[in-house]
């Protein structure tokens, strides 16, 4: 079976366990500032606890934090576990991205933070977010932090500018689905030396050293990932995700969309062997960013003019950390395709302001692209250990599939 997503990793990435862990985490953190332009790197057990350290850091709460309303719910559960406010902004219906004229009416008196997500790896404006920003400051008198969501996005670039450093920080994930992986694992970037530095001695006060036995067991994991996500395997992975409960109660633990909730370890800092795994990603990332940019351009090639499906944007820039389509009848094509072998993936399933644990931060503001997104998008593999032969198939079914199902 095709999955909907394969990390990209070798045998330098199962030989790290041979390799010093000595200062792996700083390592780690050095490469990565470099690899994405920026002075200071800060690691985390996840992207969502960078998010929320640096909201603690800095000291902030009881604030209003800016973010897009058709986002991965750890943005708003770090905003909300760290005693801060969303304020929902909808999306446009092209980039997905937040609406950049209801971004400016979301700003207020007690805004202190913005978060522009680069989703699906399309950058935002980030001239005329910035411009924005500057103006509410003047117009209300005080800071307001830019933090870049970089999570699907690590080097999307606006008019040859990468998003990364175009605020006063930025965060990543770095799970198993990222562009790069290090098992688990985030990251907090800034070229502000104080920022950093507040960032870094929150977590070192704050997060207490793994165990050996969490190393061990993430590298387990490691390895059980490699091997689930070969093709001749996957079937009957596929099969235990959605015939049996096994696998949904394993995502549920760290990825609980539900309700207002962290992962059990979201207080331990990264392993060594995930700093060392990230590390050997980083060297790898060029061609994976590359790979991506060149499947997707096969895509749009070929996907001609789909019937009840509307085909994500070409833009110069974007790095398609997911390829997606919208289509209405969505449940339907994700039968289909997973009949002929091929996993579609659905991500954001859900639209922030219409969950029942954030209705209240909704203030009976509609959110309709938000909603509309939640039901209606599919991803199609784009991972950079995809086959020619897969991306012939995979649009193949999808053409035939859009010639012979009405809507």
């Amino acid at each position: 079976m095709i999955p909907r997503l394969r990390p990209y990793l070798g045998r330098e990435e199962i030989l790290t366990i041979f390799k010093s862990r000595k200062y792996a985490v700083r390592r780690f953190e050095q490469a990565f500032a470099m690899q994405f332009h920026s002075i200071y790197a800060v690691a985390f057990p996840y992207g969502r606890s960078a998010l929320w350290a640096f909201l603690n850091a800095l000291e902030l709460k009881e604030v209003e934090v800016v973010q897009p309303a058709y986002t991965c719910s750890v943005v708003p559960h770090a905003t909300v576990l760290s005693g801060n406010i969303p304020v929902f902004v909808d999306n446009t219906l092209t980039d997905y991205n937040m609406d950049i004229d209801l971004f400016a009416d979301a700003i207020t008196p007690n805004t202190r933070v913005v978060i522009p997500t680069h989703l699906f790896g399309y950058p935002m404006d980030i001239d005329k977010v910035n411009d924005i920003v500057r103006h509410a400051e003047k117009k209300y008198g005080h800071k307001i932090w830019v933090i870049q969501d970089c999570a699907h996005s690590f080097d999307a670039r606006f008019k040859g500018k990468t998003v990364t450093n175009a605020g006063d920080g930025a965060i990543f994930g770095l799970g198993i689905s990222k562009q790069i992986t290090s098992i688990f694992g985030g990251v907090f970037t800034t070229n502000d030396e104080v920022i950093a530095k507040k960032v870094r001695e929150f977590r070192n006060r704050n997060f207490k050293k793994p165990s050996w036995k969490k190393s061990t067991l993430r590298y387990l994991y490691l390895l059980a990932v490699d091997l689930a996500f070969q093709p001749i395997i996957y079937g009957f992975v596929y099969w235990l995700q959605e015939k049996t409960p096994f696998l949904n109660r394993l995502t549920k633990a760290y990825h609980l969309d539900e309700k207002i909730h962290f992962p059990p370890d979201y207080l331990d800092q990264m392993t060594n062997i995930e700093a060392l795994v990230g590390l050997e990603q980083l060297k790898k990332y060029a061609v994976m960013r590359s790979k991506r940019i060149e499947i997707a351009k096969k895509y749009f090639e070929t996907i001609i003019n789909p019937k009840d499906m509307v085909l994500p944007p070409e833009i110069d820039g974007a790095t398609y950390s997911h390829f997606v389509i919208r289509s209405d009848a969505r449940d339907r094509l994700l039968a289909f395709f997973a009949s002929q072998g091929i996993q579609l993936g659905q991500l954001i399933e859900y639209s922030m302001p219409h969950h029942p644990a954030y209705k209240t931060y909704a203030k009976d503001k509609p959110f309709p692209n938000s909603f509309l997104c939640s039901n209606s998008m599919i991803n199609l593999p784009i991972y950079t250990n995809l086959y020619d032969i897969d991306i012939i198939r995979i649009v193949s079914f999808l053409l035939h599939y859009s010639e012979n199902h009405e809507k």
